[in-house]
């Protein structure tokens, strides 16, 4: 993991352009603190600019920007590719030669076999700047989950990308902000895809590419894969042992590294796993990281031990008190991107990771969303008919004292986007409106047009809670969260659940089997016989 930022314009100087991205990328640092490199081209107007957290080939080979074909292509990249030696072997079969033992390459290679087709054959967290030469084209790609960040503004036949909002913000013509973002805050707790603190800029879409003309200086975007609900499996006792191998082959694979490798044990079903499948494939004593607090009504410490006992590892555990907390609290402000409620718990996890030597760590992120974890599961049956009822009884809740009576105001917005708010929303139009001293029309507009979703009453009332926690929960405030306060310490988060081929699995699984019995039942049926009763017969009470 790294980060990332560039500027193509032939408006300004080459030098300009270089002290810009220099900038971009010391605002950047902290996320890629082992190496740094720029790429120009002055004729062009292109100019790259990387930070490195080195994982795979730690050695001088895999510095970035990268070349490769008579460098007519040059690479900028942020992220991992899991199935790179496979896509290695493919090319090399093809003919294609290799410098260096870096995934970075591969990607290279790969677009030079496949052009933009290379894309959806990639397997990973990933986001880079690709400049084809020939083509007079550059690239902006982001991965199909939207597990790696990717900022971008085009504006009058320019492009400006970076990994992080922050160093975008000190570029003066883009340095505007989005004046309604504390709306869009308050009510969903962070801020859903596509607003930032920022009007000229946003994120790419997840499983989307730009494509930028250097000929004409217009961008187009266009989308390479995403995922599909299928309902589609039903053999029950075939489904469980493709859960067992998919999920094995998903943690084989995101320890893949040449640095430091643990895991985070929080004490629920999924981070147990994450230890749990890692300990079995891990030649030497797996390093699992563990927060507690000395409240015992608040402490997992019991559920962690049990299995760090289990793996017989390196388990550290940390007592996190007050006055740690209230010591590091600026710091934590101070390292999101962008407005959130939540994070707090990753950025002192990656902390003790760092201060253990470890460079990346697996989550257990991703279980609860794709096995039907949380309560909106059981609940989007009853918000879909309340969402029935005339706008006027909806939005008359708002003068309940009660908190889930008024978020039922929520419900008079259409489809998915008024159930979300319905469920996990932070504070009602009327109670925005207040705070920013707007008219809370003004609000009610604003939360009717951003962000735009997909209509997704088809599915099955569990698909579609998954669907929501996916694209909106877990996509704008965990995964963000989670890189931003990772990469804060120079720590990679890896997230095994939203593996490519994983995700394909159990989103083909049909509803009655996968969410039957509630709880991440087929999940922990799957993993019975290495998973302790303990852990899964329990009340959850999230990553501490």
């Amino acid at each position: 993991m790294c980060r990332i930022a560039g500027i193509i314009s032939s408006k300004q100087s080459p030098e300009r352009l270089r002290q810009q991205v220099q900038s971009l990328c010391d605002l950047q640092q902290h996320g890629g603190p082992d190496d740094e490199g720029f790429y120009s081209h002055d004729q062009k107007g292109v100019v790259f600019g990387h930070r490195r957290l080195s994982l795979i080939d730690l050695s001088p080979g895999g510095h970035q920007p990268m070349f490769y074909g008579n460098e007519h292509l040059v690479i900028s990249y942020n992220g991992e590719l899991y199935n790179y030696l496979s896509l290695k072997t493919d090319l090399q079969n093809l003919g294609y030669h290799f410098s260096s033992t870096s995934d970075t390459e591969v990607i290279l290679a790969a677009f030079a076999a496949w052009g933009t087709g290379a894309f959806r054959r990639f397997a990973g967290m990933f986001a880079f700047a690709l400049l084809d030469l020939r083509q007079n084209t550059v690239y902006l790609a982001r991965d199909q989950s939207g597990i790696k960040p990717l900022y971008y503004s085009q504006q009058n036949g320019e492009l400006y990308f970076a990994s992080e909002v922050r160093a975008l913000a000190s570029v003066e013509s883009l340095s505007a902000e989005h004046p309604s973002w504390p709306v869009y805050f308050l009510a969903y707790g962070h801020l859903p895809e596509p607003i930032t603190t920022l009007k000229q800029v946003e994120p790419l879409p997840k499983g989307c590419y730009l494509q930028f003309s250097l000929y004409s200086q217009t961008a187009e975007i266009h989308t390479y894969a995403h995922f599909s609900y299928i309902e589609k499996l039903d053999k029950k006792e075939a489904i469980l042992e493709q859960i067992r191998q998919g999920l094995r082959t998903s943690v084989e694979r995101h320890l893949l590294s040449d640095a430091p490798i643990g895991a985070f044990l929080s004490g629920g079903i999924d981070s147990s796993l994450m230890a749990l499948l890692a300990g079995e494939s891990v030649k030497e004593k797996l390093t699992t990281l563990s927060i507690y607090f000395n409240e015992r009504s608040y402490s997992e410490k019991p559920y962690q031990e049990l299995i760090s006992k289990k793996l017989n590892g390196d388990h550290r555990d940390y007592c996190l008190t007050e006055k740690e907390f209230d010591a590091c609290f600026p710091s934590i402000m101070a390292a999101m991107d962008l407005p959130s409620n939540d994070g707090i718990n990753t950025w002192f996890i990656s902390k003790y990771a760092k201060e253990a030597g470890l460079k990346a760590v697996l989550s257990g992120l991703g279980g609860d969303e794709l096995f039907g974890g949380y309560p909106s599961f059981k609940r989007m049956k009853a918000a879909h008919y309340l969402q029935q009822l005339p706008a006027s009884t909806l939005k008359a809740g708002r003068y309940s004292g009660s908190k889930k009576f008024k978020r039922l105001a929520y419900l008079s917005l259409p489809g998915i986007k008024g159930k979300y708010l319905f469920l996990r929303g932070q504070f009602i139009p009327q109670e925005i409106a207040r705070q920013l001293d707007m008219p809370e029309e003004q609000v009610w507009s604003l939360l009717e047009g951003q962000p735009m979703l997909a209509d997704i009453h088809y599915m099955t009332y569990p698909n579609q809670a998954s669907w929501m926690e996916m694209n909106l929960y877990m996509q704008n405030q965990l995964l963000r969260d989670s890189d931003v306060m990772s990469m804060a310490h120079g720590v990679e988060i890896r997230v095994p659940f939203l593996d490519l081929d994983f995700i394909k699995l159990v989103l083909q699984i049909q509803s009655h089997i996968k969410y039957a019995g509630g709880g991440k039942q087929l999940l922990v049926e799957a993993f019975d016989t290495i998973l302790p009763n303990q852990i899964y017969n329990r009340p959850k009470m999230g990553f501490s």
